[in-house]
Protein backbone atom coordinates (compact mmCIF):
# COMPACT_ATOMS: atom_id res chain seq x y z
CA UNK A 1 0.00 0.00 0.00
CA UNK A 2 1.08 3.33 -0.76
CA UNK A 3 0.04 5.66 1.84
CA UNK A 4 0.96 9.09 3.88
CA UNK A 5 1.20 8.47 7.57
CA UNK A 6 0.52 11.27 8.97
CA UNK A 7 -3.25 9.98 9.03
CA UNK A 8 -2.14 5.73 9.74
CA UNK A 9 -5.27 4.85 8.12
CA UNK A 10 -3.81 2.74 5.12
CA UNK A 11 -1.38 1.33 7.56
CA UNK A 12 -3.85 -0.19 9.62
CA UNK A 13 -5.37 -1.65 7.05
CA UNK A 14 -1.65 -3.66 5.72
CA UNK A 15 -1.22 -4.58 8.95
CA UNK A 16 -4.58 -6.06 8.81
CA UNK A 17 -3.98 -7.81 5.52
CA UNK A 18 -0.38 -8.02 6.43
CA UNK A 19 0.84 -6.61 3.10
CA UNK A 20 3.59 -4.28 3.15
CA UNK A 21 3.51 -0.30 2.88
CA UNK A 22 5.77 2.40 1.43
CA UNK A 23 5.41 5.63 3.03
CA UNK A 24 5.08 8.69 0.49
CA UNK A 25 5.97 11.49 2.78
CA UNK A 26 7.75 14.89 3.56
CA UNK A 27 7.74 14.65 7.56
CA UNK A 28 5.54 13.84 10.67
CA UNK A 29 5.54 16.31 13.51
CA UNK A 30 7.57 15.04 16.84
CA UNK A 31 9.97 13.06 14.40
CA UNK A 32 7.26 10.13 14.60
CA UNK A 33 8.73 8.98 11.94
CA UNK A 34 12.46 8.98 12.66
CA UNK A 35 11.55 7.17 15.47
CA UNK A 36 9.51 4.35 13.92
CA UNK A 37 11.87 3.96 11.39
CA UNK A 38 14.38 3.37 14.43
CA UNK A 39 16.59 5.69 13.25
CA UNK A 40 19.06 7.58 15.93
CA UNK A 41 17.57 10.97 16.68
CA UNK A 42 19.57 13.01 19.39
CA UNK A 43 17.62 16.29 20.49
CA UNK A 44 21.26 17.79 21.53
CA UNK A 45 22.50 16.95 17.82
CA UNK A 46 19.10 16.91 15.38
CA UNK A 47 17.17 20.22 14.75
CA UNK A 48 13.81 19.98 15.37
CA UNK A 49 11.23 20.64 12.11
CA UNK A 50 10.41 24.52 13.14
CA UNK A 51 13.33 25.15 15.54
CA UNK A 52 15.26 27.52 12.87
CA UNK A 53 18.44 25.20 14.44
CA UNK A 54 20.65 24.05 12.25
CA UNK A 55 23.19 21.42 12.76
CA UNK A 56 25.64 23.39 14.51
CA UNK A 57 23.72 25.12 17.78
CA UNK A 58 25.17 26.79 20.76
CA UNK A 59 24.04 25.63 24.15
CA UNK A 60 21.18 27.79 24.36
CA UNK A 61 19.81 26.59 21.57
CA UNK A 62 20.54 22.64 22.40
CA UNK A 63 18.56 23.18 25.25
CA UNK A 64 15.72 24.92 23.32
CA UNK A 65 15.98 22.08 21.14
CA UNK A 66 15.81 19.74 23.41
CA UNK A 67 12.72 21.83 25.20
CA UNK A 68 10.76 21.44 21.87
CA UNK A 69 11.54 17.90 21.96
CA UNK A 70 9.95 17.09 25.13
CA UNK A 71 6.76 19.52 24.16
CA UNK A 72 6.34 17.70 20.80
CA UNK A 73 5.94 14.33 22.83
CA UNK A 74 2.88 16.08 24.90
CA UNK A 75 1.28 17.50 21.63
CA UNK A 76 1.65 14.55 19.86
CA UNK A 77 0.26 11.82 21.97
CA UNK A 78 -2.33 14.05 21.75
CA UNK A 79 -2.96 14.55 18.23
CA UNK A 80 -2.23 10.64 17.34
CA UNK A 81 -4.55 9.29 20.38
CA UNK A 82 -7.80 8.93 18.14
CA UNK A 83 -5.90 6.67 15.53
CA UNK A 84 -3.94 4.58 18.35
CA UNK A 85 -7.10 3.45 19.84
CA UNK A 86 -8.56 2.82 15.85
CA UNK A 87 -6.06 0.56 15.21
CA UNK A 88 -5.91 -1.30 19.10
CA UNK A 89 -9.54 -1.90 18.45
CA UNK A 90 -9.37 -2.83 15.00
CA UNK A 91 -6.39 -5.18 14.89
CA UNK A 92 -7.16 -6.31 18.71
CA UNK A 93 -3.96 -5.38 20.45
CA UNK A 94 -2.52 -2.57 22.03
CA UNK A 95 -0.43 -0.14 19.54
CA UNK A 96 0.93 3.35 19.63
CA UNK A 97 1.94 5.11 16.63
CA UNK A 98 4.89 4.27 16.67
CA UNK A 99 4.43 0.60 16.88
CA UNK A 100 2.07 1.12 14.07
CA UNK A 101 4.17 3.14 11.45
CA UNK A 102 7.20 0.87 12.53
CA UNK A 103 6.19 -1.61 9.93
CA UNK A 104 6.44 -0.03 6.97
CA UNK A 105 8.96 -1.08 4.34
CA UNK A 106 9.89 1.80 2.46
CA UNK A 107 10.06 5.17 3.25
CA UNK A 108 10.05 7.75 0.48
CA UNK A 109 10.81 11.33 2.00
CA UNK A 110 10.01 14.50 -0.39
CA UNK A 111 12.84 16.15 0.70
CA UNK A 112 16.38 16.88 -0.06
CA UNK A 113 19.49 15.84 1.63
CA UNK A 114 21.68 18.88 0.42
CA UNK A 115 18.82 21.41 1.68
CA UNK A 116 18.04 20.14 4.73
CA UNK A 117 20.51 20.11 7.82
CA UNK A 118 22.02 16.78 8.09
CA UNK A 119 20.71 14.05 10.11
CA UNK A 120 20.80 10.51 10.68
CA UNK A 121 18.91 7.88 8.21
CA UNK A 122 18.10 4.05 7.90
CA UNK A 123 18.58 2.39 4.62
CA UNK A 124 14.79 2.06 3.88
CA UNK A 125 14.61 5.48 3.78
CA UNK A 126 15.10 7.52 0.42
CA UNK A 127 15.37 10.98 -0.43
CA UNK A 128 13.18 11.96 -3.37
CA UNK A 129 13.17 15.42 -2.95
CA UNK A 130 14.80 16.08 -6.16
CA UNK A 131 11.52 15.99 -8.22
CA UNK A 132 9.90 18.46 -6.14
CA UNK A 133 12.13 20.96 -3.73
CA UNK A 134 13.78 24.12 -4.45
CA UNK A 135 16.19 26.04 -2.42
CA UNK A 136 14.72 28.91 -1.05
CA UNK A 137 15.24 32.22 -2.28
Amino acid sequence: ILTDPLTPCGQIIALHFSIPTVFFLRGIPCATDVHAAQAPDPPSYVPRMFSLNTDHMTFSQRVKNFLITVSELFTCSMIFSPFESLASEFLQKPMTITQLLSHGSIWLRRLDFVFEYPAPIMPNMVFIGGINCRQKK
